[in-house]
């Protein structure tokens, strides 16, 4: 392990040490798995996993994340949230996430109030600081800690630490919010949700690891990783797609020639 990236993983490992127990936002996700295990393998039992479930996340994530913290004997919370309850939620503004993830992490601070823990962590990294990401907005102003930001750690050296500590999920494709898949000022609905939510697991079905379906009123725009392009040269397998999106509601299916990218509805 190279000298700089091991002086990262020792001062986060010093910071979390000094908050004694601790609440983590925990997806599932590479980032907040990486900070959990950190976390646990300082504090043990003093450690809360607080994960979210809730219609813009797949079901898969909430039981890939119970699945992990089952098998390491973590505690962990499962929270029911109903984004769909909240107007700015609906309407999709530019400033959507940041109205979401205040009311998420007013149910988390809650939680972790109520196991008698009084510090609350999110697994942002430094990437997400290169983006248009309100939603950190939301997490400053609520005192939320960030600890892999803090820390200096960028994705990459994230996933290499866990593939270093032997978890799977350091080749986990990264992941986001189902509503990030919204056009803003596109409504958003159950219905939309399951839908990008079933294309893409249906895509992952068939080999794709890095996929997006992003939604365009009734037009989907499917982001997937350039090398897997060639796929789309058989006639049977796009006639497949076009079958299963109609199916779902989408009266256009596209492929994006520029590939998958984070954030590329906030171009």
């Amino acid at each position: 392990m190279e000298k700089i990236l091991k002086e990262k993983l020792e001062k986060l490992k010093n910071n979390i040490k000094k908050l004694e127990s601790v609440a983590i936002a925990f997806s599932g996700g590479v980032d907040s798995t990486f900070l959990l295990q950190a976390a646990y393998e300082v504090l043990g039992e003093n450690v809360l996993a607080l994960t979210i479930r809730s219609a813009a996340f797949p079901e898969r994530e909430t039981k890939e994340s119970q699945d992990f913290c089952k098998a390491r004997g973590i505690r962990q919370v499962v929270l029911d949230f109903e984004p769909l309850d909240l107007e700015e939620f609906v309407k999709n503004p530019k400033d959507r996430c940041y109205h979401c993830k205040r009311q998420l992490f007013l149910k988390i601070t809650a939680a972790a109030r109520e196991q008698g823990i009084l510090y609350v962590t999110e697994g942002s990294n430094m990437d997400d600081l290169g983006d248009y990401r309100p939603g950190l907005m939301a997490v400053k102003e609520m005192g939320i800690l960030s600890p892999l930001r803090e820390a200096g750690l960028y994705k990459s050296e994230i996933r290499f630490l866990l593939k270093e500590m032997g978890i799977p999920a350091w080749e986990k494709p990264s992941y986001a919010c189902l509503a990030s898949r919204f056009v803003y000022g596109e409504e958003i609905t159950l219905e939309k949700l399951k839908s990008v939510e079933l294309g893409e697991e249906f895509l992952r079905e068939r080999g794709f690891s890095q996929i997006r379906v992003r939604l365009h009123g009734t037009m989907a725009r499917l982001e997937v990783l350039p090398e897997d392009f060639g796929k789309f040269l058989d006639v049977e397998f796009r006639e497949e797609i076009w079958d299963k999106f109609h199916g779902l509601g989408f009266s256009h299916v596209s492929l994006d020639l520029k590939g998958y990218r984070t954030g590329s509805m906030n171009v």
